[in-house]
């Protein structure tokens, strides 16, 4: 019987509960025994059950072995590495990148769906041929049609490329759970197009019929051809490089640049009391986004830490051009999608945001800023996507951002 008073005692031997070797042996042979009888073939055994039993006895576990487990020793936590790592993937603990496990817990804490959020609101006033103006529902569609495509083309590239080639473990169990949030994230914006009766057809095809959306897919698309191609591996320093400027572009880009312009118009129309649903919706998203963008620059900035060789002056100023063309595209997505002054913002305004925000992307990953001097005139984006403070942001406020299930509404 275990004695708890005795817990605290810092010398208890707990390995005095562990079986002793002899007895592991014995009990190991005997499940050996077991395991070899529950194979032999029975009476009752159908014609396929004994197809099924025959193939299993010449089955060699020592093949593919080294692919599964990489090294035939436990790893150690110095032999893991960002990329090109031959330790086991399968290994968990001990954790190497702490900060990529704790991200990974985070993002399971602030789990949420998209039917929890209440669109009845947002039905009655887009119904309303007065409720909106032209320009506010311009908005409205022209970034359902941007977001309800571009979540997808991230999942895409994390599940398809970006996992199969970062080897470090607690970094790949939190790009799984960035992979099912970008699936909540496009679940959400089918939500909203179904709940506003929105024609789907139009909305999801946005990205390669309005030219302005279309671009920032293209340019994004195309950082993803050679990775994603199932034969491309890493280990030389050229398809490293291409590696390293897809994870700028998708991270420090798609999720770091051509996010903002759309999510600060939607969540000023949640701030005038307007598609509350919807900017609830993008809240939530854009929390979810910060921390993809975060995880991302950290991992960027740890390849560039372990593979100093990459980050020449080559790819320094591709990086720099990569950071400079997406502010020039989400610019051009500004003035398409907000050709009039809207939502007590402009054109102008947003462009000087998106430079302030590519001065962030630059000096993150340790390159020098373009904009020299440049501020942000929505400072309000900074407190909605701090996740640890909240504030009277909408008819409901959000108590603490936590499973949906634990969701406190006043």
């Amino acid at each position: 019987m275990l004695n708890w008073d005795s817990s605290d005692n810092e010398d208890l031997d707990l390995r005095a509960a562990q079986p002793a070797p002899a007895a592991l042996d014995a009990l190991n042979n005997a499940g050996d025994q077991e395991a070899a009888k529950a194979r032999q073939v029975t009476a009752g055994d159908t014609p396929a059950i004994i197809r099924a039993k025959a193939a299993l006895n010449s089955l060699d576990i020592a093949e593919g072995m080294a692919e599964l487990e990489g090294a035939s020793a436990r790893v150690a936590v110095d032999e893991k590495r960002m990329i090109n790592c031959r330790a086991d993937l399968n290994q968990l603990v001990p954790f190497k990148y702490d900060w990529a496990w704790q991200k990974y817990l985070d993002g399971c804490a602030n789990h949420w769906m998209p039917q929890e959020i209440n669109m009845t609101a947002d039905i009655s006033l887009w119904k309303n041929p007065e409720g909106l103006t032209d320009d506010e529902r311009r908005i409205v569609m022209r970034n359902l049609g941007f977001f309800s495509t571009a979540d997808s083309l991230v999942a895409n590239n994390l599940v398809l490329a970006v996992y199969r080639l970062i080897t470090n473990p607690e970094c790949r169990q939190y790009i799984l759970r960035q992979a099912f949030e970008e699936a909540i994230h496009t679940h959400a914006y089918q939500y909203c197009i179904e709940s506003l009766g929105m024609d789907e057809g139009e909305i999801f095809n946005m990205y390669h019929e309005i030219p302005s959306v279309a671009k920032k897919a293209a340019w994004g698309l195309k950082y993803t051809r050679s990775i994603s191609d199932p034969t491309f591996e890493t280990g030389t320093v050229e398809n490293d490089k291409e590696l390293l400027k897809n994870l700028i572009a998708y991270y420090c880009v798609l999720e770091g640049i051509f996010f903002y312009c759309g999510f600060t118009q939607i969540l000023s129309m949640g701030r005038r009391n307007k598609m509350n649903g919807v900017a609830e919706q993008f809240q939530y998203i854009l929390r979810d986004e910060s921390m993809h963008l975060n995880f991302g620059i950290d991992v960027i900035n740890q390849i560039k830490l372990e593979n100093p060789h990459l980050w020449d002056a080559d790819l320094k100023d591709e990086a720099a051009q990569m950071i400079l063309q997406g502010t020039q595209l989400e610019i051009e997505y500004a003035r398409d999608t907000m050709p009039r002054g809207v939502l007590g913002m402009n054109a102008a305004m947003m462009e000087d945001y998106l430079k302030f925000i590519a001065n962030r992307r630059l000096s993150q990953i340790g390159l020098k800023e373009e904009f020299p001097g440049t501020t942000n005139p929505f400072p309000w984006m900074s407190e909605i996507m701090d996740l640890k403070k909240e504030k009277n942001f909408f008819e409901t406020r959000v108590i603490e951002y936590q499973t949906g299930g634990a969701l406190s509404w006043d």
